[in-house]
C-alpha cells in the first residue's frame, strides 16, 4: 500500500561519532528492489573503509567532503554522485565545516556490510 514517510517521523540509526542514517524504505513493498535513507556526518567524521553486497549509489545532498573510493580521494560537493559497484571498497569523509548528509540508495532490501581493515560482514546498521 501506498504511504509517505516523513523524515522527521524516522527513528536515526546512531553510526557512531555522531553519524546518523535514517532509512526512507523500513518496510519494502512487494516487488521492491532498492532501500534508501540519509546519513548525516558532522564535521570531521567518516564511516569505516567498507563494500556491500549490492550496488551503492550516493548523493552527497549538503556539505562537502570526499568520497574514498578504491583508494582515489575524490572531492565531493551538493549532487555529485557516486556509483559503487559490489565488493568495491569506498567511505565518505566530512571535511567540510558543516553537517555533510548524503543520500544512499542500494540495489537491494538486504545490504550487508564488510569492513576492510578487519574483513567482518555486518547487516547495514550493525557495528
Amino acid at each position: 500500500m501506498a504511504q509517505l514517510i516523513r523524515f522527521a517521523d524516522v527513528e536515526p540509526v546512531a553510526r557512531g561519532e555522531g553519524i546518523e542514517s535514517v532509512p526512507l524504505t523500513p518496510t519494502p513493498l512487494e516487488g521492491q528492489g532498492f532501500s534508501m535513507g540519509v546519513t548525516s556526518f558532522p564535521p570531521g567524521t567518516s564511516i569505516r573503509l567498507h563494500s556491500h553486497n549490492t550496488i551503492e549509489q550516493v548523493t552527497v545532498l549538503e556539505g562537502e567532503g570526499v568520497a574514498v573510493v578504491n583508494g582515489l580521494e575524490i572531492p565531493a560537493r551538493p549532487y555529485d554522485t557516486t556509483q559503487i559497484p559490489p565488493g568495491e571498497l569506498h567511505r565518505f569523509i566530512n571535511t567540510g565545516p558543516t553537517i555533510m548528509r548524503i543520500l544512499w540508495v542500494y540495489g537491494s532490501t538486504h545490504v550487508t556490510r564488510t569492513y576492510a581493515d578487519t574483513g567482518e560482514t555486518v547487516d547495514q546498521f550493525e557495528q
